[in-house]
């Protein structure tokens, strides 16, 4: 199946005022979002959002102009977490969203995530069908006078955003809970303050003061490091980061320990399956998420459905099956059709702070029975990317592997989608053998597919 060239995993991502992100190919892509919002007969407006880096407004600006060229009204949500945008759309009946976010990325990048009217992230055949309206013209002749499309303020997407959580966890206090959160310096440095404080924890803000360049850097849940070192010195209850757009959460316990999305996971998913809640037992993860959280899930009673790497591809699985929560190690967590479908940061902070107010029981004691088992990921340069189902010897290789590790492990191989690379991740419960088994993998992949191995004759 081809494959979007222009959008990767999660939308447009580089450098801002470079390729894809230069005002020029900005406005064709608003443009072409404002033909796609009316190609199946839809008439709502286009809501855009952002998060507080330097070249976001540029961004939205040329989007806001591109659609409004086509004869779209657009709403200007102004700075607002990416989830908010996504669970905000239906209310203001709009036929997409667009984000002008680069997430956790670093200041000198951005993005733009284009969702569906449900909050959901496009299909591949409409961004291909995005790519083939990129260079056509302008319409002719283009809407005049009434015809443009209006471009409105809307200035309480923050207060909407933080209803919308307050509502959905009425009954639940937080009051005698001391939290510490960083907001990244991105999109949730307003809301989440407002959301925790309301619900009557005592919150300690750090990275909370957005300047346009100081997003994702040395903080947030890129970095929760600092974040978990704060909650051991302001004696506090447990520490929230989140990125800068606000739909990834790691967390650290009073102890200081870093939590991560396999923690919330394991910990929302047992009181879930405890309580008959967790629909067939299931969680879903990726290929990614440590097979110590496999074995957990099996010691419940329930099991690990794992998906490619990519929040779209949890979601997609959760739909498809009806079930209710799922995510990434790297702090993407979807609590199913109870709030969306949505990667939301917060309302995964809000449902793990949940559980430690009822349970009583600081995160790590919570998760203390989730054990991470070793794990080793080596990056091999390749001069080529041949299919591995043609890799013979790498095929047996990669068997041998997991025969030594009896069930007790996996073995993980793949491509970087951006660079020469091939991936091998082995992991399991004898660290010894799971770095000589990934070391052997390597070794056959620098044989036959190494840069430097000769090529096939």
């Amino acid at each position: 199946m081809t494959k979007p060239v222009h959008f990767g995993t999660d939308g447009v991502r580089g450098v801002a005022n470079e390729g894809m992100l230069s005002p020029e190919r900005v406005l064709a892509l608003g443009r072409a979002l404002g033909r796609l919002a009316r190609r199946d007969g839809a008439v709502g407006p286009v809501a855009l959002a952002e998060d507080p880096r330097r070249s976001s407004p540029m961004i939205a600006a040329g989007l806001a102009a591109g659609l409004a060229s086509e004869g779209t009204e657009v709403l200007d949500l102004g700075v607002l977490p990416t989830p908010g945008l996504a669970v905000l759309l239906e209310g203001f009946g709009a036929s997409l969203g667009a984000m002008v976010s680069a997430s956790h990325n670093p200041m000198r990048d951005n993005g733009i995530k284009v969702l569906l009217a449900d909050g959901g992230k496009l299909a591949d055949d409409d961004e291909l069908w995005l790519e083939a309206e990129l260079d056509r013209p302008p319409a002719s002749p283009a809407p005049t006078g009434a015809g443009v499309g209006d471009v409105r303020r809307i200035d309480d997407a923050v207060d909407r955003y933080v209803d919308r959580l307050a509502a959905r966890f009425e009954g639940l206090s937080l009051a005698g809970m001391k939290i510490v959160v960083d907001a990244a310096n991105g999109a949730t440095s307003e809301a989440a303050p407002r959301i925790l404080e309301r619900l009557g924890a005592e919150v300690v803000l750090r990275f909370a003061s957005p300047d346009g360049l100081n997003i994702n850097d040395g903080c947030g849940a890129v970095h929760p490091e600092a974040m978990a070192r704060d909650v051991v010195a302001e004696g506090a209850d447990v520490g929230v980061a989140f990125d800068g757009d606000g739909d990834r959460l790691m967390l650290a316990s009073s102890d200081g320990s870093v939590q991560d999305g396999d923690r919330v996971l394991y910990v929302c998913g047992r009181e879930r399956l405890a309580a008959g809640a967790l629909k067939d037992g299931v969680l879903v993860g990726t290929v990614m998420s440590n097979f110590g959280l496999e074995l957990a899930m099996r010691e419940l009673g329930g099991r690990l459905h794992r998906t490619p790497v990519g929040d779209r591809h949890v979601a997609a699985a959760l739909r498809e099956h009806g079930w209710g929560l799922g995510g990434e190690p790297s702090g993407h967590v979807i609590f199913g059709a109870e709030h969306g479908y949505v990667g939301d940061g917060l309302y995964s902070a809000l449902s793990v702070l949940a559980v430690i107010a009822r349970s009583g029981s600081p995160m790590h004691e919570l998760s203390r029975d989730l054990r991470t088992v070793p794990q080793v990921l080596l990056n091999v340069p390749v001069r080529e990317k041949p299919p591995l189902d043609r890799q013979p010897a790498l095929a047996a290789r990669i068997e041998a592997a997991e025969a030594a590790l009896a069930g007790e492990g996996r073995v993980l191989v793949r491509y970087s989608g951006t660079e020469n690379l091939l991936r091998v991740m082995v992991e399991g419960t004898d660290d010894a053998l799971v770095r000589s088994e990934a070391e052997a993998i390597a070794d056959v992949v620098r044989g036959t597919l190494g840069a430097d191995a000769p090529a096939p004759s």
